[in-house]
């Protein structure tokens, strides 16, 4: 298993902070938001690089639509280059609120279709310019991005809502096999872990994590650091869900269950 920290810097100084530590706890990868209410991913995960040697640093996720495919390669050329190659191009075609976004930036929002298709041309742009050519993460949730990722992603972060269940994991996991002719491996974000829930889902969403629990919420851990790591290690074998991302404001509470696993950095 693998793990990464999904953090939103507040201050440089506290960025640089929190990037040491999340390499320091053993964490695989750091990973930052895509949106207008957050700091540029590039230069903000080029400010982690510069203070850490080991951890992997991603946005999670580019929308593709917020930058055109020759934006995207040479930023990723940058980050590959101030990183020393630890940088992963986390993308996906955008969450449905992002396209208030791309109106906001002066870009084209487009169909669905026509942003698939733009994934996929921003990918092979970036694979065919930047070297060394970072693992491409690309986050899918409805059936028809799930079919198009099969066939070009290097792993799949199955974005899924707070409330899926495990079957509809698996059932999501099943499309992709059903449509990629190797094998890939699968993320998936935790939720919540024992009463503890991120503010935007407790507050915002209005959700407690026993509703969550009583309608069969996969995100939703159990505190006790055996029980949550027996069900990541069962995910693992049955569908291939070797990495899991932590949101920060839960990283105190899965301490625990990460210490059970070597560091992954």
């Amino acid at each position: 298993m693998k793990f990464g920290i999904v953090i939103t810097p507040r201050s440089g100084a506290e960025w640089a902070t929190a990037a040491r530590d999340a390499e320091r706890q053993g964490y695989h990868t750091i990973l930052l938001p895509d949106t207008l209410n957050t700091p540029s991913p590039f230069p903000t995960l080029a400010a982690a690089a510069a203070v850490t040697s080991t951890v992997r640093l991603r946005p999670n996720v580019l929308a593709v639509a917020l930058r055109t495919a020759a934006a995207t390669v040479r930023e990723t050329a940058a980050l590959q280059l101030l990183s020393d190659g630890r940088f992963e191009l986390g993308i996906g075609s955008g969450q449905p609120d992002a396209g208030a976004e791309a109106e906001r930036l002066g870009l084209p929002w487009g169909s669905a279709a026509e942003r698939r298709a733009q994934l996929a041309d921003t990918i092979a742009a970036v694979r065919a310019q930047v070297t060394p050519a970072p693992p491409v993460i690309v986050a899918a949730s409805g059936p028809r991005m799930l079919a198009a990722a099969a066939k070009f992603a290097d792993r799949i972060l199955l974005a899924a809502g707070p409330q899926v269940t495990e079957a509809e994991l698996a059932d999501m996991v099943r499309i992709v096999r059903d449509n990629a002719d190797r094998d890939i491996p699968f993320s998936h974000q935790l939720i919540g872990i024992g009463d503890r829930l991120p503010y935007w889902t407790s507050t915002r969403l209005g959700l407690s994590t026993d509703e969550l629990r009583a309608t069969g919420a996969a995100g939703v851990l159990d505190a006790d650091p055996s029980a949550a790591a027996e069900v990541l290690e069962t995910r693992r074998a049955k569908y291939g869900i070797d990495e899991l991302l932590i949101p920060g404001e839960l990283s105190d509470a899965f301490a625990p269950v990460l210490a059970r696993y070597p560091a992954t950095g």
